[in-house]
């Protein structure tokens, strides 16, 4: 009789204990600050249960692209669910400053919308010694247009119009270029209140690439991370932008799907003459992607993408998000740790989390090559 109550306890017990487990992991794969939208609670605990920790230990600090905040978020949380002891600490600040820290050697790598230029490639051999900075694109996904107006649920612009909106040329809601491309809606007389980035930003520098090739009439800036154009009004980050255009009735803003998504923001459908206007989402900013081509040489995996493209459901205002990392000349103390986690980010568990949280996974053919690179790392 005791044996027989002591195996009855001893059930209880792990009973309780493998309830008590099944809630630990269920808190860490669902309890999602991000903002930025999940898988669900199944899906990301068994992404953290395939990752491979490998020789990762201690702290970890990267910093960059407000662009990939929302991705990076998710990733974090779920390599250090699954590697004890080990802490990756990302600083969402922008482009500039991500690769400023990176070149400083403050950071294990740095997240950029765009990629390196020569005058960065050359600084960075300073800090890597034995090899240089390179570009390993990780993160995909649409440049939204978010919009505010009061009245007006959907709305569709082309780049010449964007462009300028943007450029403080089109100053109200009912220009007539805004409503030929809007026939039936009814615009309100109302002023456009542009907002941009106050920081050097990637996804500033992508949008200027988007209207530079899309509409060179209209847009005669350089695409620079800077802000070029005159009037309107700045925000920090694409949290920033994001928060004005939410708040300010016939506001106009460009930020990351992951932000309209995660705060119910509106975005503009893009009419790039083919045969109907494209929305932005996930699956469209793919299509875009795919088409792009590698341009950086050695290990560098650079893409050029097609701003222009008029495929059918290709939304063509894409960025794709680099993480900068030294080929070789990688600090011995951080290199395990960047290998292990840019591994979980490039493998099938950590791009298949994206696109629910408003992004587009980097193509096979590509990712292929970013994850043969990581392995080669020094």
């Amino acid at each position: 009789m005791k044996l027989q109550r002591k195996n009855r306890l001893r059930a209880t017990a792990l009973g309780a204990l493998a309830v008590s487990g099944a809630l630990v992991l269920t808190a860490c794969g669902s309890d999602d600050n991000t903002g930025g939208g999940t898988t669900g609670t199944g899906e990301k605990t068994t992404a953290a249960s395939n990752v491979d920790c490998g020789k990762a230990k201690g702290q970890l600090r990267a910093s960059g692209s407000s662009a990939q905040k929302n991705a990076m978020d998710l990733w974090v949380k779920n390599y250090m669910a699954a590697c004890s002891g080990v802490e990756i600490n990302y600083n969402s600040s922008s482009s500039g400053e991500g690769i400023v820290a990176f070149n400083q050697g403050t950071v294990g790598f740095a997240g950029s919308d765009s990629a390196l230029k020569p005058e960065e490639v050359a600084d960075s051999k300073k800090m890597c010694k034995t090899g240089q900075g390179i570009n390993l694109p990780m993160v995909g996904g649409p440049v939204a247009i978010g919009f505010k107006l009061d009245g007006v649920d959907s709305l569709t612009l082309d780049a010449p119009t964007l462009a300028k909106i943007f450029d403080s040329k089109i100053k109200k809601w009912n220009d007539p270029a805004i409503a030929k491309l809007n026939d039936g809606v009814e615009l309100p007389d109302k002023a456009i209140q542009a907002f941009h980035r106050s920081e050097d930003s990637g996804t500033t520098q992508n949008l200027g690439k988007y209207l530079g090739a899309a509409a060179p009439n209209d847009w005669k800036y350089e695409a620079e991370k800077k802000w070029p154009a005159p009037g309107g009004q700045a925000a920090s980050g694409s949290s920033g932008v994001a928060a004005q255009v939410k708040q300010v009735d016939g506001a106009i803003g460009y930020f990351e799907l992951s932000y309209a998504k995660s705060q119910s923001i509106p975005t503009v459908d893009i009419n790039t003459g083919g045969a109907a206007p494209v929305k932005a989402t996930s699956e469209n900013a793919s299509k875009a992607i795919a088409a792009a081509k590698i341009k950086g040489t050695g290990k560098d995996l650079a893409l050029d993408l097609d701003y222009t493209t008029k495929a059918e459901g290709a939304y063509p205002l894409v960025l794709v998000t680099y993480e900068v990392v030294c080929d070789s000349g990688n600090k011995p103390e951080t290199l395990d740790t960047v290998k292990s986690f840019l591994s979980y980010a490039a493998s099938d568990d950590g791009q298949k989390i994206l696109t629910d949280a408003g992004y587009a996974p980097i193509p096979a053919e590509i990712n292929a090559k970013v994850r043969e690179t990581i392995g080669s790392l020094s």
